[in-house]
């Protein structure tokens, strides 16, 4: 069996704890009456889709979202409907992070994500003493960037070929239970925590069995 080197984190759910009703509820207040069945916390549909598939900019996805709901929108108000899904960035979170590399992990994200929500992560606000997102991280790869949105196969075997590295050295933590069937299918190790959940624990334990 081979040594995990890599660990692979989700950022929503994992990293970030998320709070999907204020998400709806910011929409909501722009207008999008029917925000409950457009905003999925895993997969988005629709323009939503699109823009965490790379398939729009955000510039379109303002542009298409203020015909749907009726009036212009600006991009501000975009980036804070999207933003709600953000709760919090637990400290305990970052300190693993930190720790992994410590260790010699190589440490990474995959994120379905998008621009509105990457301006408030990759910012000095993210972790609140001025670091954004990537600063935790050795390589973050995003779905708007990649077009190519978990769970497809595609976009774990491109990380994969890009990191020059095999599933089996793989751990990958991620809250969607159909992100980690396919991790888990093509060979990773992986560890499903629920929204919220401390899992530092339990992940340093997984690698100590694995190591």
């Amino acid at each position: 069996m081979n040594q995990i080197r890599t660990v692979l984190f989700d950022l929503g759910g994992v990293v970030i704890t998320l709070d999907p009703q204020q998400a709806v509820d910011r929409f909501k207040a722009l207008g999008l009456a029917d925000a409950e069945k457009r905003l999925d916390s895993y997969t988005q549909s629709g323009i939503f889709g699109d823009l965490e598939h790379g398939l729009i900019t955000d510039e379109d996805f303002r542009r298409e979202f203020s015909l749907l709901v009726g009036r212009e929108v600006s991009h501000e108000a975009c980036a804070h409907a999207w933003q709600g899904y953000a709760l919090e960035v637990p400290k305990r979170n970052l300190e693993a992070l930190k720790q992994l590399k410590e260790q010699g992990y190589r440490v990474l994200l995959l994120s379905n994500t998008n621009p509105y929500m990457m301006e408030w992560a990759e910012s000095p606000a993210f972790d609140g003493e001025g670091h954004p997102v990537s600063y935790y991280f050795d390589h973050c790869y995003l779905s708007y960037q990649m077009q190519m949105m978990k769970p497809s196969e595609q976009i774990f075997r491109e990380v994969l070929r890009n990191e020059k590295t095999f599933a089996s050295e793989v751990l990958f933590v991620d809250d969607g239970p159909r992100n980690v069937a396919t991790a888990s299918q093509l060979g990773m190790l992986t560890l499903q925590p629920q929204n919220g959940e401390d899992w530092t624990g339990k992940l340093f334990e997984r690698l100590e069995l694995k190591d």
